[in-house]
């Protein structure tokens, strides 16, 4: 009988041992490198229609954003997709069953806006949803999945944006699956990016499917949308990886409603998150300080890290927050925010980051790019609204 009750308790403790240790690897940051078309090893980065022009576009000014793309400087800071997002469409499908271009707005086609694209050095993306519609009404792709793909690999497009409007109610999963396994077999790579709003926790199951997939709900040019949306990031850090992004959907740099240092905390958020960078504004018409962030370097390098790790947020004391991203030359950068309305002095150290001990540390400030040292203490005064960024290296020279 005493046997009977050791051996009992023995097999609780291996239990209990067990569920820990599996708790701790489920809540572990992922380390896998999932491509299921091998494409989108690090964010993408380019562009999209939707944000400034909604339904207003036309070939000649997707032409002129694929300009101002390279006369920027942004295609040289690592942006390489012009994404046309609803309203390209006619109303109805050609002879053959096929998409076809609006006549008037691309009177050219979508081929010959694509070659326009590539002559330029960048890629073209496209949109289309996994219901009977596009979000604005036009046709879409379900039950087309295999002439779509077909049809947009035909034409030259580099990257496909799927939405989840006029679904009929049908399977989440199995419509973006029928997606995925068309353009596995269309003969051309096509990033594929999942939009069906985080619905149903896409972070669990689009790996698989695709390269990036929403998180959240759209996006609005408000201070409020994007502490809204980075609330929701919270935890999905470890889904995130080579090849297989979390997309907190595009960006707003530059559309008017923010002000410049929330405009930096967005783009900065945004690149410690690993999100793709898809800016979503004039790029003709861009304020230097627009351009200035949208072409940051040091923070785009954060962003597209080889390593492929999302940062996570290590404190949280109400309006100020510390973000964490471990790169892949072992440093980290450390992101301060402040959501309040008045500065803020905030500091952490070396150790919290997860950097090893070192007679001290190098830092770049990656808004001011400049590089200074510490001994252990890694702090400032931040903005209200705002963040302050810091890459920080262990040195023992």
């Amino acid at each position: 009988m005493l046997r009977d009750s050791f051996s009992r308790f023995l097999l609780l403790c291996y239990i209990g041992i067990s569920f820990v240790v599996l708790s701790a690897y489920a809540q572990a940051p992922s380390t896998s490198s999932v491509t299921p078309n091998g494409l989108a090893p690090t964010p993408p980065m380019g562009w999209n229609s939707w944000n400034h022009f909604g339904c207003n576009i036309n070939e000649n000014i997707i032409k002129e954003m694929a300009d101002a793309m390279v006369s920027s400087g942004m295609k040289d800071a690592g942006y390489e997709y012009i994404n046309i997002d609803d309203c390209w469409m006619d109303t109805v499908r050609d002879a053959q069953g096929r998409l076809q271009a609006d006549p008037k707005r691309f009177p050219h086609g979508i081929k010959w806006l694509a070659d326009y694209i590539h002559s330029k050095g960048l890629k073209l993306g496209i949109y289309s949803s996994a219901g009977t519609k596009t979000c604005a009404g036009y046709p879409a792709s379900l039950d087309h999945e295999a002439i779509d793909a077909q049809t947009f690999a035909s034409w030259g497009v580099d990257y496909l944006k799927y939405d989840n409007c006029y679904n009929q109610g049908r399977p989440l999963i199995d419509r973006y699956r029928a997606m995925q396994q068309a353009l596995a077999h269309c003969g051309r790579p096509i990033v594929f990016s999942i939009c069906e709003w985080g619905l149903e926790n896409p972070w669990e199951w689009a790996p698989e499917l695709g390269n990036l997939w929403r998180t959240t709900g759209d996006i609005n040019d408000s201070w409020q949308s994007v502490m809204s949306i980075l609330d929701q990031q919270v935890d999905l850090a470890r889904y995130a990886g080579p090849g297989h992004w979390n997309d907190p959907d595009m960006l707003e740099v530059g559309n008017g409603g923010m002000t410049t240092t929330e405009y930096q905390a967005h783009f900065s958020l945004w690149c410690i998150l690993a999100a793709p960078l898809i800016a979503g504004n004039d790029l003709r018409n861009m304020s230097p300080e627009t351009k200035e962030i949208l072409t940051n370097r040091d923070m785009i390098a954060v962003d597209q890290d080889p390593l492929g790790k999302e940062g996570y947020k290590l404190q949280d004391d109400g309006n100020e927050e510390i973000w964490v991203k471990e790169m892949a030359d072992g440093s980290r950068v450390v992101l301060f925010l402040n959501r309040g309305e008045h500065t803020a002095f905030m500091t952490t150290n070396a150790t919290a980051t997860g950097l090893p001990q070192a007679t001290h540390y190098r830092l770049r400030d990656l808004w001011k790019h400049k590089d200074s040292q510490t001994a252990w203490l890694i702090r400032g005064f931040v903005p209200a609204h705002g963040v302050l960024v810091y890459r920080v290296w262990p040195s023992n020279g």
